[in-house]
């Protein structure tokens, strides 16, 4: 599921290449542009529609499960997220135990791990902290998580996966994620709020998906990163790989949520588009998302690329692609 999105197309591109057949599953009018000329099968429904979920299964070994709503706003509320995120996966995962599926890989999030509260670098084993500071996809995502581990002890070979953040091409969306960098190129990130995050290629994420079908252990999860950075060195490697202005003001967390509230007010009450920030989202971005990768990368062998190839990478997408202004 979820296989024409931005992890999930490169998900299916190291399937193919190592000589799996795919059959991918996307929404009705889904922009399919990352499947093009792939050989893959599409099968076309919903996972919040059970018919089309078993359809799409029907003969398959394994099921990565990538679909989902990423997202820090959406239009009338956040209850599709919940539905998707959370009722969706339980919907897919119900139907893989039905049909006895060899193996599962469920793709889940650095969210449901939750944040460093001293700085440091946290694993798979951190209790998650998310309760106060996270967001409706912070909080749809760990519950989704659970799903797959209520699943995982009743015998459902269930590997889960946590992405940190991706970055690279095929970025349709573009994800929150993508949106740094994008933003970027087109100018419109005059401050930012200092904090950290886990940034990784997304070719890596994607190698890490099929190392945890292949290597990972059920009922287990990986956490799919590689660089710990704090905001500004991010921005200073952008600046520095494409050649382009970067923002140096810096806003202190008060500033940021009144931003977010005034961001959030405009989307709901006048554009009905998204925002480009959101007090949720904000407290999100001040907490130190550190993660320690050590796990993924010993028992799985998740490679370890340089971020700066894959922003060069992300951002030679969004010019040729029509993103840049």
């Amino acid at each position: 599921t979820g296989g024409a999105g931005f992890i999930g197309s490169h998900v299916v591109r190291e399937l193919l290449a190592d000589g799996v057949e795919v059959r991918a599953f996307v929404r009705e009018g889904e922009d399919t542009m990352n499947l093009d000329d792939l050989p893959v099968e599409i099968a076309t429904g919903d996972i919040l529609k059970p018919d089309t979920v078993r359809d799409a299964m029907e003969g398959c070994d394994e099921l990565f499960h990538l679909a989902a709503i990423y997202a820090i706003w959406l239009p009338g509320g956040d209850q599709p997220m919940y539905r998707v995120n959370v009722h969706g996966s339980r919907i897919v995962l119900a139907e893989a135990q039905r049909q006895k599926l060899k193996r599962i890989v469920y793709t889940s999030s650095i969210a449901g791990v939750g944040y460093s509260e001293d700085d440091r670098p946290i694993n798979e084993d951190h209790p998650w902290n998310f309760w106060e500071r996270g967001n409706a996809y912070v909080r749809s995502k760990y519950y989704g998580e659970q799903e797959a581990r209520k699943f995982a002890k009743d015998g459902l070979p269930v590997v889960i996966v946590n992405p940190a953040f991706p970055f690279g091409a095929r970025d349709v969306g573009p994800t929150p994620t993508g949106m740094f960098i994008l933003n970027a190129l087109n100018r419109h990130v005059p401050a930012f709020l200092e904090s950290g995050f886990n940034a990784v290629d997304v070719e890596d994420v994607a190698k890490g998906h099929v190392l945890a079908a292949r290597k990972g252990r059920v009922g287990e999860r990986y956490i799919l990163g590689h660089k710990n950075i704090l905001v500004s060195e991010f921005f200073d490697i952008i600046g520095r790989v494409l050649g382009v202005r970067v923002p140096k003001r810096r806003l202190n967390y008060q500033a940021a949520l009144r931003v977010g509230r005034i961001a959030e007010l405009v989307a709901d009450r006048i554009t009905h588009k998204p925002p480009f920030a959101t007090p949720g989202a904000v407290r999100v971005a001040a907490s130190r998302m550190w993660f320690d990768c050590s796990k993924a990368v010993k028992e799985l062998g998740l490679p370890q690329s340089p971020i700066e190839e894959a922003i060069v990478r992300a951002a030679d997408w969004f010019r040729a692609n029509g993103y840049v202004k």
